[in-house]
């Protein structure tokens, strides 16, 4: 049985940027893109292991800032020719506050 754990409100996440959250000892990065859509992935890249918070956000996208490596925000998978995959989360936003599913 899953639920929905409140994380913050929208405008405490930088627009083209993450806030990163703890869950159960694991760090998650919530990513807010320009058109304001919301989305959640496990804090490390599946290259390196870098910090995919500190990553570049454009459209539905970041970009790990260690190597340079492209995830998709929707599915957390490497853009080719690029490999591997990040495990992502459920968000929803409701009145402007960012839930996520637990």
């Amino acid at each position: 049985m899953s639920e929905w754990l409140k994380v913050c409100r929208l405008d405490e996440i930088p627009r083209l940027g993450a806030r990163v959250v703890k869950l159960g000892g694991e760090d998650i990065a919530v990513f807010r893109n320009g058109e304001d859509r919301v989305f959640a992935m496990r804090d490390k890249c599946p290259h390196k292991g870098g910090p995919l918070s500190q990553g570049i956000v454009a459209g539905n996208q970041v970009t790990c800032p260690l190597h340079g490596m492209n995830i998709c925000l929707n599915d957390g998978k490497a853009i080719a020719p690029d490999e591997g995959c990040a495990r992502t989360y459920a968000v929803r936003l409701e009145n402007n506050t960012v839930f996520l599913q637990v």
